[in-house]
Formats: C-alpha cells, sequence, structure tokens
C-alpha cells in the first residue's frame, strides 16, 4: 500500500512539473497545441471524406503517412545504439543519456501508431488489430507481428523509463537484476521492429523494388544513423538549457559508431543500384524511376540524387575525426544524415515500389495539404510526449526534485525547456 501511495505522489509530482515552466516553455507547448489542433481538423475532414482528400490513389496507395511510418520505426529502433556500449560494453558515459534515447524511442513510436491509425480508411475497425480484442491472425499475417513488437517495445521502454525515474524520485538506486535484461532484451526487440517493417515491404512479391533480400538490413543500418543524428542535436541543446552533463565523449562516440553504419547503408544501396542496373532486368524500371525518370516523368530525380549527396557528405564529416570532432561539422553532418535518410524512407522507397504500375501507368503522388497537416499533428504530438517526459526526467536525473526535496519547491528554471 505503501509503494502504491509513493507510486501516486510521482505522478502527481511529475504534473506539477509538467506544468510548471518559463516563457519558452510555455510558448513551445502552446505552438505544438496549434499544430495538432490544425492536424486534428484536417483528419477530420479526410473522416468526412474519406482517403480520397489525399492524394493516394489505386496506383499508390501508401504514400506520406506510411513513408513517415516507416523512418520514425528506425527512430525507434536506434535507441540500441546507445545500449550496446553502454551496457554491453560497459562504457559509462553513454550510460548517462541511455534514458533519453529511450524517450526518444517512446516519442517516435507513439507518432508511429499515430501514422498507421490515419492511414486507415476505416478507423473504427482498428479494434480488429488489437490483441485478445479482434482477430490478429497470428501467426500467419505479418501485420499481426508488427503490431505484437512494436506495441511490446513501446511497453518495454516505457517501463524502464518509468520505472529508472521512480527510483531517481525516491532516492534509491535501480535493482540491476532487474533493469540489465531488460535493457538487453529491448536489444533483440528494437532490431526486430525494423526487421518485421523491413518484411511487411519485402514480402509483396509483386512489388519487385521491394522484393530484395537485404532491404531488412538496409533498414537497420540506415536507422542506426538517422536516430543517433537526432540524439546528438538534442544532447547539446540539453547540454544548454538544462544542468545535464553530457560528457563530449559520449557524444563522439556516438558520431564514430554513426559513420560505421552510414558507410554501411551506402554500401548496400550501392549493391542493390548494381544488381538492378547491371543485370538490366524489366524490374529495373523502378529504379530507373528513381534514379533517372521514366517516360518524361522526373519528380523524384533530385530527390534521390540529394539523399545520395547528403549520405556520402555525412559520411565522409563523420568518418574523419577532425570534423567528427567539430561541433559545427558534426551538426552539418547530422542533418545531411537526417536529410538523407528521410528521403530514402519516405519518396525514394514508397512511391517507386508503386510506380509504374502493374500496367504501366506513371501516377504523379504528391501529399496533399491533408496530408501535411494530419502529418505535422501526428509529429507535434510525439514532440509533446517528448517535452514533457524531458520535463519531468530532468529534475529527478539531476537530483533536483525528489520525494524529500523540491516537492515544496518545484524547479522552474533547471527543468528542460525552461529558460
Amino acid at each position: 500500500m505503501n509503494i502504491l501511495r509513493t507510486f501516486g505522489s510521482f505522478i502527481a509530482d511529475s504534473g506539477r512539473l509538467v506544468l510548471k515552466g518559463g516563457r519558452l516553455y510555455y510558448a513551445w507547448v502552446a505552438f505544438l497545441l496549434v499544430l495538432i489542433l490544425l492536424g486534428a481538423w484536417a483528419y477530420t475532414g479526410q473522416l468526412h471524406t474519406g482517403l480520397i482528400a489525399t492524394h493516394m490513389r489505386d496506383q499508390v496507395s501508401w504514400g506520406f503517412y506510411i513513408g513517415n511510418f516507416t523512418f520514425l520505426v528506425g527512430i525507434a529502433a536506434a535507441s540500441i545504439m546507445l545500449v550496446i556500449p553502454a551496457y554491453v560494453y560497459d562504457w559509462e558515459p553513454i550510460k548517462e543519456i541511455t534514458i533519453l534515447g529511450e524517450m526518444l524511442a517512446i516519442s517516435a513510436l507513439v507518432m508511429c501508431l499515430g501514422f498507421v491509425l490515419v492511414d486507415i480508411g476505416r478507423p473504427d475497425r482498428f479494434w480488429h488489430i488489437m490483441p485478445f480484442v479482434g482477430h490478429l491472425n497470428w501467426p500467419s499475417s505479418l501485420l499481426a507481428w508488427d503490431v505484437l513488437v512494436l506495441n511490446s517495445y513501446l511497453l518495454l521502454n516505457a517501463f524502464v523509463v518509468t520505472y529508472l525515474l521512480y527510483c531517481a524520485y525516491t532516492e534509491k538506486h535501480y535493482v540491476k537484476k532487474l533493469v540489465l535484461p531488460l535493457v538487453l532484451f529491448s536489444i533483440p526487440l528494437a532490431v526486430s521492429i525494423h526487421t518485421v517493417t523491413a518484411y511487411l515491404y519485402n514480402g509483396l512479391a509483386a512489388r519487385p523494388f521491394w522484393n530484395s533480400a537485404i532491404l531488412a538490413p538496409k533498414f537497420l543500418a540506415s536507422a542506426f544513423c538517422s536516430g543517433p543524428a537526432i540524439l546528438l542535436i538534442l544532447l547539446q541543446i540539453l547540454r544548454k538549457t538544462t544542468k545535464l552533463r553530457i560528457q563530449d565523449e559520449a557524444i563522439f562516440k556516438v558520431a564514430e559508431l554513426m559513420a560505421y553504419t552510414m558507410g554501411f547503408n551506402l554500401f548496400l544501396t550501392a549493391a542493390e543500384a548494381f544488381k538492378e542496373f547491371y543485370s538490366s532486368t524489366q524490374h529495373v524500371v523502378y529504379m530507373q524511376y528513381l534514379y533517372f525518370g521514366l517516360k518524361g516523368h522526373h519528380t523524384l530525380v533530385p530527390f534521390a540524387w540529394t539523399s545520395v549527396a547528403c549520405g556520402l557528405a555525412a559520411f565522409i564529416l563523420f568518418l574523419v575525426p577532425k570534423t567528427r570532432r567539430n561541433w559545427i561539422t558534426l551538426n552539418i553532418g547530422c542533418v545531411l544524415i537526417y536529410s538523407s535518410v528521410y528521403i530514402e524512407k519516405g519518396m525514394g522507397l514508397i512511391i517507386p515500389g508503386f510506380t509504374p504500375d502493374t500496367l504501366g501507368e506513371i501516377y504523379v503522388y504528391r501529399p496533399s495539404l491533408t496530408e501535411v497537416m494530419v502529418a505535422g499533428g501526428i509529429f507535434a504530438i510525439g514532440f509533446l510526449v517528448f517535452t514533457i517526459l524531458l520535463k519531468a526526467a530532468v529534475p529527478m536525473m539531476l537530483g533536483e526534485f525528489t520525494i524529500t526535496k523540491g516537492r515544496n519547491n518545484t524547479p522552474t528554471k533547471s527543468g528542460a525547456g525552461t529558460k
């Protein structure tokens, strides 16, 4: 009973932390709420008229929503880039920021589920794929596997983050025998969420562009450089706006790991391009449409080559120790990696898979305003979740807000986003 009372105090005090902040914090939250309301308004219109409100059609039945979903699954999986050096190799500097990676994973998974929901033409039937409620058709359905691994990974990260913050709040050391197995289990689970996502594409025999054995490792390689790219920028912002002591060596080690994964991602991209263009079978048309255009349609060509150029430039910046340890070139490299993978996982993956269609027709897909507004609202929800988690977590991680101190003196200028 005492534990329940203490946990209730933990939740209540966390709520008080979240509700207090500076002007910048309130302005940021208000901005996110406006985006969420605009997204909800656009989604209401989509519900009323159906998916015809988007620019998806029979020829291109997946679009902006699924592209963002695929990218964000990679962001969620990338948290193991911190878990492996922290707990497998027991590298102390990264242990301090592992919980931040897990919070990023939670936020990314919330956005993933949001994009799946808005892509369903009949969201009232969403319950059909809920475990124990609907009919998952498990284990034969890959969609059922995706539902299970995504939700399992979300629950695992949510439990670990909540438990670690609760221990910090109660000023007790966490039980290593409980946390370590869960954290280590998150490694294969993180790999599985992006692997199953790749299999959803890979298993569609009628879509030759996705029907490649290297799609799953390519998904993982791109995820392990794009996710940390976001985290590295966030860590630098946190060092400026909070009292968190994040060591330079932790940031530079993550950057080094990103160089290797980016190099592997570029290698797999080149291997796939070689296979298609050198063999030059009838399936090369999808790669031609992406990189060189087809039948006078060149919509994706500048994006495809921009993705390659950004990836190569970022790889060089992170591979050279001097530029990897320079804050300006480090941040430029992070932006380049993010841009490269976002294009590759979105329009560079989804649209060529459907274009040309089975009848040889080319439908030029561009996201509608409705899709952009709905996506903006979902991203805002994810950012708001991360902001709330961060606002409550930082004072507890610093030991400034615990059950014995700070309850009657809630910090307003030491938490995230309060300056």
